[in-house]
C-alpha cells in the first residue's frame, strides 16, 4: 500500500515568526459549524492551542463544513504542534459532547510572505461567507473575528 504524501512542504520547517493562512475541513465536509454554542468552545481551544503554540489570531471565520485561519508566530512558533494540539483538542470536545469525528486527517497551508499578502488573506478569509451567499457583509457574520483587533473595523 503507498503512503499518501503530506501536503507540507518537505523543505520548510514550519517554526518561527511565520505568517499562515489554514483551511481546515470537517470531517466529510459535513456541516457541523452550525450551533453558537459549538463554535465558542472551539474558538476556547483556539486560544489555548494559539497560546500554547505561540501564535497570534489575526482573524478567523468558520464555515458550515470547514474553518480559515490566519495566524502569526513568534520567533518559537510551531506550526505543525498548533494544528495537532488544536485539532486534538478540539476533536476530543466534540466526539465526546456529539458522538462523532470533526475534523478531516489534514489540513491547507499557505505561508503569507509580507504584510501585504496578510491583509489579502484577511480579506479573503472574512469575505468568505459573503461570496458563498450567507451575509451581504461580513461585518454581519457571527462566526468571524480576531484575537487582535476588532474586525468590524477592518477593511
Amino acid at each position: 500500500m503507498k503512503k499518501k504524501s503530506s501536503p507540507r512542504l518537505s523543505s520548510f520547517h514550519y517554526k518561527g515568526s511565520f505568517a499562515y493562512s489554514l483551511t481546515l475541513c470537517t470531517h466529510e465536509r459535513k456541516t457541523l459549524f452550525n450551533s453558537r454554542e459549538l463554535i465558542y468552545d472551539v474558538i476556547d481551544r483556539l486560544k489555548d492551542s494559539a497560546i500554547r503554540y505561540g501564535f497570534t489570531v489575526v482573524v478567523y471565520t468558520f464555515m458550515p463544513d470547514h474553518l480559515h485561519i490566519l495566524i502569526k508566530g513568534a520567533e518559537d512558533a510551531d506550526l505543525k504542534g498548533f494544528v495537532r494540539h488544536f485539532k486534538q483538542m478540539s476533536g476530543y470536545y466534540f466526539k465526546n459532547k456529539y458522538g462523532v469525528n470533526l475534523w478531516h486527517l489534514s489540513y491547507y497551508d499557505h505561508v503569507i510572505r509580507n504584510d501585504e499578502e496578510i491583509k489579502t488573506a484577511a480579506r479573503y478569509i472574512l469575505e468568505n461567507p459573503v461570496r458563498k451567499g450567507l451575509v451581504k457583509d461580513f461585518r454581519g457574520y457571527p462566526f468571524s473575528g480576531s484575537f487582535e483587533f476588532d474586525i468590524k473595523e477592518m477593511l
